[in-house]
């Protein structure tokens, strides 16, 4: 089960964060979300789980509790909509020809 966890201290690196959740079970990934301009944490990472009873125990145990100055959201991490692949223009459709 994969975690959405926001309100992560800036300086809390992908070690610090599965370690907070490793307590509740087995990890497969921890990744804090770094920003491609500063190099530094914005804040919110992801957590994936191997049990989904655990992943939910986490939840409960972690959600709203501080680590720094915010408390942490912690919530089953919705799915990305399918992104298109690119930029469209408004009123601009690929698909027709042109001649």
């Amino acid at each position: 089960m994969n975690l959405f966890v926001a309100g992560l201290p800036y300086d809390l690196d992908d070690a610090e964060l599965e370690e907070i959740f490793e307590k509740f079970g087995k990890i497969l990934s921890a990744k804090v979300s770094i920003d491609r301009e500063t190099g530094k944490s914005r804040g919110f990472g992801f957590v994936e789980m191997a049990n989904e009873s655990e992943a939910k125990e986490a939840i409960e145990n972690l959600n709203g509790i501080s680590l720094g100055k915010k408390p942490m959201v912690v919530k089953a991490a919705e799915d990305r909509p399918k992104s298109s692949g690119g930029y469209k223009r408004p009123g601009f459709d690929s698909n027709r020809r042109r001649y």
